[in-house]
């Protein structure tokens, strides 16, 4: 019966996105990838709303619930069936009466499930799809027959751009640029090196000067497209996971012939997702890297590479959690991660069963079975890392969705009255379960 409801509610509220759209007619930029499009969403959110009015999926608005729901501007109704009457209501008001609707639309889409993007792609058409990366091993692959079956599906949404639109790719990943081939539409690639147009070079790490010394403030880069140069700051998080989505954000700009100076100056104001690599201030003057949102086998290693390149006048501690739904390659992929691990860091705590596997790793890689430690939830894995916590140290902490890394955040955040706005996964649903 509930799945029949689901149902039923799915096929309203995208009964009405698609009237929305007809009557209102916003451009439409819409993000895939395995990695980063959160984070990039929110970079082209933060340049476009410099000069259009724009909405943007909300969290991770990505499924066919998430999509409509963002079109039509409601919240998710979760199991309350007066909430999603009110969104239905909602959705009709909006179709019937006038009302002062965005010029653009950011929407975020995934892919957990074969056809789910073929079938979004029947209905919705974007002006402007962006492709971020896709892995090796993406998550989510377990759902299809091989990593190369998702990397189709991620392709129906290039191949819905029509001609007159914009499709923008990652040229650094080898199978986000094998895009091109499926593409009928403009095209423009961003990346660090050819064939690269929107190319970010020169990427560095800023620091600011506090009592207990230099800490990590954001990056920096270069940025050139044509005769279009200039420098990149983007504050608050760390990483190239940062840079990337301002590279995408800035192509999408200069697809629309925005100024690179201005569109700069949107990125400095722009706030990094929660919990994606972005800077806290944890208890005893230590600086925390929250990347707790998700975690993929290459989002990890880059995370880790980060925090590897990154000052600091402490120890570097890494708390990992596990990566799920990576199927057949889990074991591989946790081992290869604690490999890199134990090389880079000083501490480690692992949380998860299949997270022992990273412990493996780092320990085979040289680190101390002393500097090591093994834990099964992520809050008692946090409360264990306050008590080892010293002045100055670095602490990288990362895991996938179901394992709740952001509870071993809150353990050690310096103010954690501010947990609300700082961490991901803080509303009602979330913190019931």
């Amino acid at each position: 019966m509930k799945h029949i409801l689901k149902q039923v509610i799915i096929f309203i509220i995208t009964w009405e996105a698609k009237l929305v759209l007809r009557k209102y007619k916003p451009k439409i930029v819409a993000v895939t990838g395995s990695v980063g499009k959160t984070s990039t969403k929110d970079a082209i959110f933060s340049v476009l709303s410099h000069f259009y009015f724009v909405r943007k999926s909300e969290k991770s608005f990505n499924s066919e619930i998430g999509v409509p729901l963002t079109i039509i501007g409601c919240p998710n109704g979760w199991n309350s069936p007066m909430l999603w009457a009110k969104n239905i209501l909602e959705g009709l008001v909006l179709i019937l009466v006038p009302n002062h609707y965005p010029k653009w639309l950011v929407l975020e889409v995934g892919a957990d499930r074969p056809n789910d993007i073929k079938t979004l792609t029947q209905w919705l058409k974007p002006d402007i799809a962006v492709v971020t990366r896709l892995a090796k091993v993406p998550v989510h692959v377990e759902f299809f027959e091989s990593a190369q079956a998702l990397y189709r599906e991620k392709a129906f949404l290039v191949e819905a751009v029509p001609q007159d639109g914009f499709v923008i790719l990652n040229s650094d990943d080898e199978d986000v640029l094998a895009f091109q081939e499926r593409v009928i539409a403009k095209k423009l690639l961003y990346g660090t090196h050819a064939p690269s147009e929107v190319t970010g070079t020169s990427y560095s790490i800023l620091y600011k000067e506090e009592e207990e010394g230099a800490t990590p403030a954001g990056i920096s880069f270069d940025v050139s497209y044509g005769k279009s140069v200039g420098k990149v700051e983007v504050l608050g998080g760390l990483g190239i996971q940062q840079m990337y989505p301002a590279l995408a954000a800035l192509s999408v700009g200069f697809s629309q012939k925005l100024p690179l100076s201005s569109m700069a100056e949107a990125l400095r104001k722009h706030n990094p997702s929660r919990g994606r690599m972005k800077i806290l201030k944890g208890v005893k003057d230590t600086v925390l890297i929250d990347d707790s949102y998700n975690s993929s086998p290459v989002a990890l290693l880059e995370a880790l590479n980060t925090l590897k390149m990154t000052e600091t006048s402490g120890r570097k501690i890494a708390v990992l959690g596990d990566m799920l739904e990576l199927g057949t390659f889990s074991m591989e992929e946790h081992k290869k991660a604690g490999e890199q691990a134990g090389k880079t860091v000083e501490r480690l705590f692992t949380v998860g069963v299949r997270s022992r596997a990273i412990a493996e790793g780092a320990l085979q890689a040289g680190l101390s079975e002393k500097k090591v430690f093994q834990f099964e939830d992520s809050r008692v894995a946090g409360k264990e890392l306050e008590i080892q916590l010293r002045k100055g140290d670095l602490v990288l902490l990362k895991g996938s969705q179901g394992i709740r890394m952001e509870r071993a955040v809150e353990e050690v955040l310096a103010h954690p009255e501010e947990k609300e706005k700082l961490l991901v996964r803080q509303d009602d649903e979330w913190q019931s379960r």
